[in-house]
């Protein structure tokens, strides 16, 4: 796979999501909680999350086992999308655990386990990392 702009897209909102989301969490459960810098960077976060879902979608891959071009870890896509759903849900019926919850899960989930995913030798960044280290 090549770097294409919309690949590009997909990966610079990827990893300022991970940068991101961090203090978002910590501007909530620090001893003095910073309601405005919670709100700011989740904001920031939930918009960096779906650019990142949404360009995933037309990012295909015909060499891994697909169904289409869609690869397992496009099952991410939708559970994102309803993980974000429920979190906001919760927020809105003033639910604040289920809502810190929910964002965290989903944190963990988008961030870290597709960010792991990534770094599989067959994916584009997992060819760049290991290939520079001579691994390949």
């Amino acid at each position: 796979m090549q770097l294409t702009p919309l690949i590009a897209v997909h990966m610079t909102a990827a990893i300022a999501a991970v940068a991101v989301g961090p203090i978002a969490l910590w501007a909530r459960r620090s001893q003095a909680q910073r309601p405005r810098l919670h709100r700011a960077f989740g904001y920031a976060w939930v918009t960096l999350i779906l650019i990142t879902a949404l360009s995933a979608i037309f990012i295909r891959d015909f060499k891994l086992p697909n169904l289409a071009g869609y690869t397992p870890i496009h099952l991410l896509v939708p559970a994102t999308f309803l993980a974000l759903f429920g979190a906001f849900r919760a927020l809105v019926q003033g639910n604040i655990r289920l809502h810190r919850k929910r964002m965290l899960i989903t944190y963990v989930v988008s961030c870290i386990v597709a960010g792991a995913f990534t770094l599989l030798p067959s994916r584009y960044l997992g060819q760049q990392l290991w290939g520079s280290l001579g691994l390949l």
